[in-house]
């Protein structure tokens, strides 16, 4: 019983083998994932896999990367999809320093208005940060984010981030990083993190877990995010797949 939060299924690199790629995460033990749309191209596809499986959830947003690209009434329209049975979270959403394409303000601004978004329609968040991790805090203090909560997706910060993120409510998410032999400060974190404000991801097909680094990650690959986090926890695979499945749909309110 395991739930993947975080993953792209939609994506091109599934062109060839989507179904086959879904049926190994179902073998796998995986029971639900949520899929990430987060621009005009991905939101209609991650909708699309929603609505063919019924294990499948959607997250929607506009991704900071992309944040120059945003024009007048895509707000809205991410608005207006809010109310789709399977949607269960704003993003994925925050800020991305690694890459040049958006200016820093206008990530800010499209941050902010979907923080605002999120408190309309009463959904969690799912925030993005890389290389950015002074800003995404702040603006998720002023932005007074903790009355909706989320995720902090794929987190690579330092414990102390860490306590802040958790002191607001939010719960962090870890993937394939956490089984990489010198990725030292993941798994600090996560063997730190209170059990009920774990999450497991894949961020498929990226952050491909050890043995598989370097090829196309999958959904399927979350059992081995999930037991590299039992090893760290000390405890069962089936106390953290038990675990992070509860947590999941709690937050996004699946029964």
């Amino acid at each position: 019983m395991l739930f993947d939060t975080h993953t792209h299924m939609d994506a091109p690199e599934f062109e060839e083998d989507r179904d086959e790629a879904i049926a190994r995460a179902v073998e796998a033990g995986v029971s639900r994932m949520v899929n990430i749309g987060f621009n005009r191209e991905t939101i209609p596809t991650t909708l699309a896999l929603a609505e063919k499986y019924p294990f499948v959830y959607a997250a929607i947003g506009w991704h900071p990367v992309d944040a120059i690209d945003m024009q007048e009434g895509d707000l809205e329209w991410i608005e207006s999809l809010c109310s789709h049975e399977k949607v269960v979270a704003i993003g994925e959403i925050g800020l991305d320093y690694h890459w040049d394409k958006s200016p820093k303000e206008i990530q800010h601004r499209v941050l902010r208005e979907q923080i605002a978004l999120a408190k309309r329609v009463k959904l969690p968040i799912v925030i993005h940060n890389r290389e950015a991790h002074e800003d995404t805090i702040r603006i998720l203090k002023e932005e007074n984010a903790s009355e909706v909560g989320g995720i902090m997706h794929a987190f690579s910060g330092s414990w102390e981030t860490a306590k802040i993120c958790l002191d607001m409510g939010f719960h962090l998410s870890f993937g394939g990083p956490v089984t990489f032999k010198n990725a030292k400060q993941p798994k600090e974190v996560l063997e730190k993190t209170p059990m009920d404000r774990l999450l497991i991801e894949t961020d498929s097909p990226y952050l491909t877990p050890h043995p598989y680094r370097g090829k196309r990650n999958e959904t399927a690959y979350v059992r081995l995010v999930a037991e590299a986090a039992a090893l760290l926890k000390g405890v069962s695979l089936e106390e953290i797949a038990e675990q992070t499945t509860k947590n999941a749909n709690n937050l996004f309110g699946i029964v």
